[in-house]
């Protein structure tokens, strides 16, 4: 199946020229669109909250999809990244018209896979590194360090991982995968799970 995907922030502005723009990309390539989805919805919406999120969960191996620029599928580098990262995993073929971007089984992927995988190595590291400098700022303040005794306890391994934990659920991955992905066990998986059917609206806003 080959898929367009169109989208325009704000109700002024219109789909038909992206929609020309691909049109004639996909002519030039040989390809016949399929399916067109076109939406107004802002970049910074989650792919889940578009309908781009049930596009890509639909999307199987084999399958095209093409859009004007790369910029479509959101605003946020690493929001942008693990789309891309989510379609080499299942095994499609991201084309972009305007940068002309073929993102599939080719060396280009394999060096977005690599870009996606330093980065969020590198958003690793920095977190950590704050991490260590808030602690040491508080220790040195004189601040008690941890809870208090009695208390509840209100940060866990996987907290801040609610988005992802999400996203995986709703594309279809076993708890085992996910698992593997956030370096954790069934037990803390599932634990966590019951937290955020507890408290949906508080968990995972990062």
């Amino acid at each position: 199946m080959v898929y367009a995907y169109i989208r325009v922030s704000t109700d002024k502005q219109t789909v038909e020229n992206q929609r020309f723009e691909v049109q004639k990309f996909a002519t030039e390539k040989g390809f016949v669109i399929d399916k067109w989805v076109s939406e107004t919805a802002s970049g910074t919406k989650t792919s889940n909250d578009r309908k781009l999120g049930p596009l890509l969960k639909k999307m199987k191996k084999g399958d095209t999809l093409i859009i004007t620029e790369i910029s479509r599928l959101g605003r946020n580098l690493m929001h942008i990244m693990s789309i891309l990262n989510l379609c080499m995993s299942k095994e499609t073929m991201v084309l972009t018209v305007k940068e002309r971007y073929e993102l599939g089984n080719n060396i280009n992927s394999q060096i977005l896979a690599f870009a996606f995988g330093l980065s969020a190595q590198i958003e690793r590291d920095l977190i950590s590194q704050r991490t260590k400098e808030a602690l040491a700022r508080r220790k040195a303040s004189g601040q008690r360090l941890g809870r208090e005794v009695g208390t509840k306890n209100t940060h866990y391994k996987l907290t801040g991982k609610e988005n992802i934990i999400r996203t995986m659920l709703d594309y279809g991955y076993s708890k085992a995968a996910i698992c593997r992905k956030l370096k954790c066990n069934f037990k803390t998986l599932d634990n966590h799970l019951e937290r955020m059917k507890e408290k949906p609206c508080e968990l995972g806003d990062n």
